[in-house]
């Protein structure tokens, strides 16, 4: 689960000034100013329950983190717009209330979010407190989340120019190669083998959807009581790209051990008592739903995931050795960046 804290020294911002503000907006309840506290558990961009004083609103604001940001990263005005706009689906997502492009007001920039009363996983195997019936649901819920996503009208809902549609995966690609340079602190040969491996596969047919581009358990939001997906969250990595991208990224946890401290995956567990469905049925179910004739290229699009993760978890790991990551455990999550290449180099190079 998320857990709730003191802001930490490398996040404090002027919570008075930020009522102010809010108060400004018309936020409801900020005028009698605001309980901030931070919440735990995520690498990126840094989050925080604010609790109104005279009023039964709360609130949850997501903004940058300080110090210096690598280009493209960090993109909270690109998570407003896109949940804003899947307001009008049926795609769970919180109710946006405003977002703030002025670093003046508290530092970076930022979005304030209704707060929803719910559970976010911190697991796929979802270990503790669930009956087998519960995870099978919970993971249905997220499965038809993804296909919901995936079927979104972009046009219709004002995100058509949300991304560049052409040349999703070699964009990826040269994104996270360029990310992962810029971030680098020890030789990782695996990861120079998949990321040669990728830029010479011939690559995939173009599909478009939106595409979440972080699309797991620990970023969605559970009902308080029942085994469903009321929101899904943290999209800072959303965009117009290929859909299948997103169902690998889903299915990682397929292919990492169980028995990891951190990241970690569903290799070793015994999945139908579980109740957790496997990675074929998975796939099925959102073939189903999506309308699709088949699934192909799910070995590349699963090697592209780990690549992406592993330049991901990499800057963490850079962030947290500068000071500035927005999570405690920064360090130790970051530190898979060299078992995450070794696992996407295994799955790019067998056969078959």
């Amino acid at each position: 689960m998320a857990h709730l804290g003191p802001v930490t020294d490398a996040h404090r911002f002027d919570e008075a000034g930020l009522a102010r503000y809010l108060a400004d907006q018309g936020l409801d309840g900020a005028a009698s100013g605001l309980t901030v506290r931070q919440f735990q558990g995520g690498q990126s961009n840094p989050t925080f329950r604010l609790d109104t004083a005279d009023s039964n609103a709360s609130y949850v604001l997501r903004k940058k983190p300080p110090g210096e940001l690598l280009p493209s990263a960090h993109m909270v005005e690109r998570e407003y717009r896109v949940m804003a706009a899947l307001a009008q689906t049926d795609v769970p997502v919180p109710v946006m209330r405003h977002l703030c492009e002025d670093a003046s007001v508290i530092g970076t920039a930022f979005y304030v979010m209704d707060f929803l009363d719910g559970r976010i996983p911190d697991e796929p195997s979802l270990d503790e407190g669930y009956t087998p019936e519960e995870r099978a649901a919970i993971w249905d819920s997220a499965n038809a989340a993804l296909a919901k996503l995936h079927t979104v009208d972009m046009e219709a809902v004002g995100l058509s120019d949300f991304g560049r549609p052409a040349n999703y995966c070699g964009r990826q690609i040269a994104r996270w190669t360029k990310q992962f340079e810029a971030t680098k602190t020890d030789p990782m040969p695996d990861m120079d083998r998949l990321t040669e491996w990728l830029n010479a596969h011939p690559g995939v047919p173009d599909e478009v959807a939106i595409a979440h581009g972080d699309f797991r358990l620990p970023n969605m939001m559970l009902h308080p009581t029942e085994p469903r997906v009321i929101a899904v969250l943290d999209w800072e990595l959303a965009t117009l790209g290929h859909p299948l991208a997103d169902v690998a990224y889903t299915c990682m946890p397929y292919h990492m051990a169980h028995a990891e401290k951190a990241l970690k995956g569903m290799v070793g567990l015994d999945l139908a008592t579980m109740g957790i469905p496997g990675e074929a049925e998975y796939l099925e179910k959102y073939r189903q739903r999506t309308g699709r004739d088949a699934m192909p290229d799910m070995r590349y699009f699963l090697a592209l995931s780990f690549f992406r993760l592993a330049a991901i978890c990499q800057g963490v790991y850079f962030r947290g050795l500068k000071g500035n990551a927005s999570s405690a455990n920064a360090l130790e999550v970051g530190a898979k960046a060299p078992r995450l290449a070794e696992i996407g180099w295994a799955i790019a190079s067998r056969e078959g």
